[in-house]
């Protein structure tokens, strides 16, 4: 077991499942203490933090509760004693043509997919500015945030949106030794994807994908790692695209 993350504190927003829940798995593996928050599912992050073991905790809190967030990370770092790298994964999917979609779904969107990352970032960020070697930020973004799609805009302008934030964060922190990256998958099995694709729409998809197959939880996690880790210290601003081939 490798342990570059040993003595890290990691904050990973809905980790209760799906890519979150690779994500917290794999850090704890690297060594790094694990704050797995979640919202709503208790059964779901209980199996996350079971996977995760010892080296997890969970803790409830809306990320698009700018109140929630910051009272969740003052609890954080009192009682973990700072926080090292902080994971933007929470979000929602909403699909509705522009035209269909409601003033809720456009609300929620971004308040969870955009507000989320930005309320935790601005709440952690002291921390991570007096982090040992530096604090760590990781986006979770979309490749919909890059290219569209066609039934998905108030998903793919949040997305969108959180890239900018990446690279503004980027530029005002790196001289406080923080790292700002993005993570950009394309399409992940994940219980969302599968209940959302018919069969044929799902072969359709695969086969514009150059890899030939559809991405793994673990195949973002790994990205996570790596820009986490030690071996990321001059990369910073970026957006690391775990697609397949299907954007380049």
């Amino acid at each position: 077991m490798s342990v570059e993350l040993q003595g890290k504190v990691a904050v990973v927003t809905g980790a209760s499942r799906g890519i979150g829940r690779a994500i917290a798995v794999a850090l704890a593996a690297r060594g790094a203490r694990v704050v797995m928050n979640y919202l709503k599912n208790r059964a779901a992050a209980d199996e996350a933090a079971a996977a995760v073991g010892s080296a997890g905790v969970l803790v409830p809190f809306d990320v698009a509760d700018a109140e929630a967030v910051n009272q969740a990370f003052e609890q954080i770092v009192s009682r973990e004693g700072g926080v090292h790298i902080l994971v933007n994964n929470a979000g929602v999917a909403v699909d509705a043509l522009t035209l269909r979609a409601k003033d809720a779904d456009w609300q929620r969107a971004l308040a969870v997919n955009l507000g989320g990352a930005f309320n935790c970032t601005r709440a952690a960020l002291r921390a991570l500015m007096h982090a040992p070697g530096g604090g760590r930020i990781i986006n979770i973004t979309s490749v919909v945030g890059e290219t569209g799609s066609a039934g998905q805009a108030p998903y793919a302008a949040a997305k969108a949106g959180l890239l900018g934030l990446t690279k503004t964060w980027a530029r005002e922190y790196a001289s406080r030794g923080v790292t700002v990256n993005a993570v950009s998958p394309g399409f992940i099995e994940t219980d969302m994807t599968a209940a959302g694709l018919s069969p044929e729409r799902r072969a359709e998809v695969v086969r514009a994908i150059p890899l030939g197959r559809v991405g793994t939880s673990e195949d973002v996690a790994a990205a996570v790692v790596y820009l986490a880790g030690p071996g990321a210290a001059y990369v910073t601003g970026q957006v690391l695209r775990v697609n397949g081939g299907i954007l380049m």
